[in-house]
């Protein structure tokens, strides 16, 4: 209760100031205590002044009745466009093959594969099979050429209830190999961050922003260091999680993960797993990598990608 009154209180302060609200509400949202933000962003001065008019602002939002897991009004809610009224629901690829533009030879071959919500599955295959290649098309950064992919929702019979919805790119999150190579900002928080509006926007969008970006720090760990840190001087593991937290302030419903072990040292490839074990428990996360056996405890379903772009179910080899 305390952090989030200390958030709610940033936010409120944020509203009555002409700094950039955003870029403080970044700062203020992560327990920075607020006598120290405000005597850095506004002077001790001011904010004497405005302790008293925002008292009564940050009472209403702090004494609210709380908005239910399931309410329609839920700040963090997901997009309507994947929120299906179902028994359950899966990400579907149904015969799907990839032939690069201009060329006369396919990645892809006619690949299926079924994921069920909140689960786990891993591709596992030879360097060059086409692994990466449907990763890139489940993400939306390329088009198959045939086939299609969607979300199905099923009844606890097994049959379709509804038609099938197009997966929208906006719902899907791709970390890629070496996620560190593609840094672009100077700190953490701007590297969270990067392409936010930096305009003066209205209180709730402040709040949804902040809460987001909330959600995405506190669920990988970057609570335990500080945001004015420069990405490139992380560990290999903080890197990691900063390259998920970069994906999970969009919260997305599918994760996609190329390689997500590669190139680190034994601890941080333990902490890696142990923070997929948690984020399993809310997303949908499929894995390409060739770390079968630490990820093993993790995987729900797997498939073999055979050369030329041919997927089968198949156990894990270990």
């Amino acid at each position: 209760l305390l952090r989030f009154g200390i958030s709610c209180l940033n936010l409120v302060l944020l509203a009555s100031t002409e700094r950039d609200p955003l870029c403080l509400a970044w700062i203020g949202v992560f327990d920075c205590p607020v006598a120290e933000l405000l005597d850095r962003e506004l002077g001790g001065h001011e904010f004497d002044e405005q302790r008293e008019r925002v008292t009564m602002a940050v009472a209403s939002i702090l004494f609210s009745p709380p908005l239910s897991k399931n309410s329609p009004n839920r700040i963090l809610q997901k997009s309507q466009a994947l929120r299906i009224s179902s028994d359950y629901s899966q990400f579907e690829v149904r015969k799907v093959s990839y032939r690069p533009p201009g060329t006369q030879h396919n990645l892809l071959n006619e690949v299926s594969l079924s994921l069920p919500e909140k689960s786990f599955g891993l591709i596992f295959g030879r360097s060059g099979s086409g692994k990466t290649t449907l990763l890139q098309l489940l993400s939306g950064l390329s088009e198959p050429t045939s086939g299609s992919i969607y979300v199905q929702s099923y009844s606890n019979d097994g049959n379709p209830n509804q038609h099938p919805q197009l997966l929208s790119p906006e719902r899907v999150g791709i970390v890629f190999q070496f996620p560190e190579r593609f840094f672009l900002a100077d700190t953490v928080l701007e590297e969270v961050t990067f392409g936010w509006p930096r305009q003066k926007a209205d209180l709730l969008l402040r709040q949804q922003l902040a809460l987001k970006l909330q959600y995405a720090i506190n669920s990988v760990g970057l609570n335990t260091i500080s945001l004015d840190e420069d990405p490139h001087t992380l560990s290999g593991g903080f890197k990691r999680r900063l390259a998920l937290a970069i994906q999970l302030v969009q919260t997305p419903d599918l994760l996609l993960l190329d390689e997500p072990l590669a190139g680190l040292d034994w601890k941080a490839r333990a902490d890696v797993v142990k923070l997929l074990k948690h984020l399993k428990k809310d997303l949908t996360i499929l894995v390409v990598s060739h770390d079968l056996k630490e990820l093993s405890s993790l995987v729900d379903f797997s498939w073999r990608m055979e050369m030329g772009g041919i997927l089968k179910e198949e156990p894990l080899p270990v």
